[in-house]
C-alpha cells in the first residue's frame, strides 16, 4: 500500500538533517552474524505536541511529494534495531507570548528512515 505523508505535517520535515544510522553487525543465536547496515535517515528537532500529532503515523512508510519526491520516510519509535534513534529529549525553550504570559515549549529529536523508492518505468 502507497501512504503520501500528510501534507498538513510537511512543515515538521522542513529543516530536517539527512543523516547516517549505522547499525553494527548483529550475533545471532546459531552464532552467525549478519552484516553491518548504515541506512540513511531524517534527523528533526520537533515540539512535543508536533510529535504527539504524529504518534499515530510512526512505524508506517510514507511517500513523500515536493523536493524530496521519490523518497519514502518511516518514523522510528519503538523498533529494537534502532533504539539509539528512538525519541530523546531534545530540550526546551522558554518564550514569552505577546500577551506577556511566559511558556515552555518541550522538544524532541526524532529519526525518520529516508528510503528511495523511485520507480522505474518502461518508456
Amino acid at each position: 500500500m502507497r501512504r503520501t505523508w500528510p501534507e498538513e505535517f510537511n512543515s515538521i520535515l522542513n529543516n530536517a538533517e539527512e543523516v547516517t544510522i549505522d547499525l553494527p553487525p548483529i550475533e545471532h543465536e546459531d552464532g552467525s552474524r549478519s552484516e553491518a547496515i548504515s541506512r540513511k535517515a531524517l534527523k528533526v528537532r520537533i515540539a512535543m505536541e508536533d510529535y504527539e500529532r504524529i504518534w499515530p503515523l510512526a512505524e508506517m512508510r510514507y511517500r513523500l511529494d515536493g523536493k524530496r519526491q521519490g523518497k519514502a520516510i518511516t518514523l522510528i519509535t519503538t523498533n529494537p534495531h534502532y533504539h539509539r534513534w528512538h525519541p530523546a529529549d531534545g530540550g526546551s525553550v522558554d518564550n514569552v507570548a505577546d500577551s506577556g504570559r511566559h511558556y515552555t515549549t518541550k522538544y524532541l529529536v526524532v529519526h525518520f528512515l529516508l528510503d528511495d523508492v523511485r520507480e522505474t518505468a518502461a518508456a
